[in-house]
């Protein structure tokens, strides 16, 4: 039976990039624990998930429309038939990676994708009247990368100043810009988060937990940018969601709320970490491990240091204090916990070996 979070109304929200990873456990969270409806708008990309939405896809209360957020009649004819009361903008191209190769679709899909939606909203709100109009907000959901390297010692706050190193934050950074714009110059009723690193069971195998899992099963090498010292604070993506949820119903107009897992680690540590989880899994085997090289010996020895990304970041970390004091929120799930989740839920989506992604 759902939970009912927030009764005093039943919500229409519409996401964008509700079937990528963070998207997908968001849309899976609404459905499951509150009574609201959701309709999510999606372009269907590489990294798209739609296998994660399988238990709630038939469900009256979830609508799904492909499409883009660079397409702005298909925005207002969406706004115009579903009447959102809200919106959560998730869509957007987030491997660091790619946008070092090629940040056309970055500008495209983060920024002109962002003022786009933005401008179909401004119109869609102009038309609202009474509780509607006063009831309904717009999340923009960001990332701890457009602060940009964080020394040791401190955390990144929501007063901390940009300094993007990578065109994808750079992107972000610039979408974070225009939506506090339309909120200072148009009133649109936008409220901004920030988050760390997410991570997951669906989470598209080119990031860095799922890719160490997918090729220590394959017996493939596991690279490591630099000296695998890079820090970073991971979020177990169902925590994120519930933050997000709190944050549309509840954050205050304007402001932005920062989430973090409160958990700082090495990229080594958490590569080796993986490891050891898979080697109690394969001792225990409670899933098909076939398409894993047994002749491997360990799976740390996978192990490879590969040269260093241009501008990499060193550290990032949030202070989450701010949403734990005016929102309740604090993340649930241990980095250990967390972590076993998203192997043991991996396997068992069959999101291990080459090819299930």
């Amino acid at each position: 039976m759902a939970v009912v979070i927030n009764s005093k109304t039943n919500k229409v929200i519409l996401i964008t990039g509700g079937s990528g990873f963070i998207g997908s456990a968001l849309v899976r969270f609404i459905i499951e624990q509150t009574q609201d409806e959701v309709v999510n708008i999606d372009k269907l990309t590489y990294a798209s998930t739609p296998s994660a939405l399988a238990g709630i896809e038939h469900s009256a209360r979830y609508q799904f429309v492909e499409g883009d957020v660079c397409d702005r009649v298909l925005l207002l004819r969406v706004l115009d038939q579903f009447k959102p009361d809200a919106i959560m903008h998730l869509a957007a191209e987030s491997h660091v990676d790619r946008s070092i190769c090629g940040a056309d679709e970055f500008i495209q899909t983060n920024i002109v994708g962002t003022f786009t939606l933005l401008e179909a909203c401004r119109d869609y709100y102009s038309k609202l009247q009474g509780e509607k109009r006063q009831a309904f907000r717009f999340l923009h959901v960001s990332t701890d990368e457009v602060y940009g390297d964080l020394p040791d010692g401190g955390k990144f706050t929501e007063q901390s100043s940009y300094a993007p190193s990578s065109p994808y934050s750079a992107s972000k950074a610039a979408a974070d810009h225009l939506v506090r714009a339309w909120y200072r110059t148009y009133g649109l009723p936008v409220i901004l988060s920030n988050c760390s690193n997410n991570y997951g069971p669906y989470q598209h195998v080119e990031k860095l937990i799922p890719l160490t899992i997918s090729n220590a099963l394959q017996g493939k090498s596991i690279p490591i940018y630099g000296s695998g010292k890079q820090i970073r604070d991971w979020l177990y993506v169902d925590d994120h969601v519930r933050a997000l949820y709190q944050v549309v119903c509840h954050g205050t107009l304007g402001e932005t709320y920062n989430v973090g897992g409160n958990t700082e680690m090495q990229n080594i540590d958490v590569v080796k970490e993986i490891c050891n989880i898979l080697e109690d899994v394969a001792a225990d085997n409670p899933y098909s491990l076939k398409g894993s090289d047994k002749s491997v010996d360990g799976f740390s020895s996978l192990i490879s240091f590969v040269n260093d990304r241009p501008g990499h970041d060193v550290r990032y970390a949030i202070d989450a204090s701010k949403i734990e004091k005016e929102l309740g929120w604090k993340p649930q799930e241990s980095f250990e916990s967390g972590l076993r989740k998203t192997v043991e839920g991996r396997l068992r989506a069959g999101l291990g070996l080459e090819g299930a992604d």
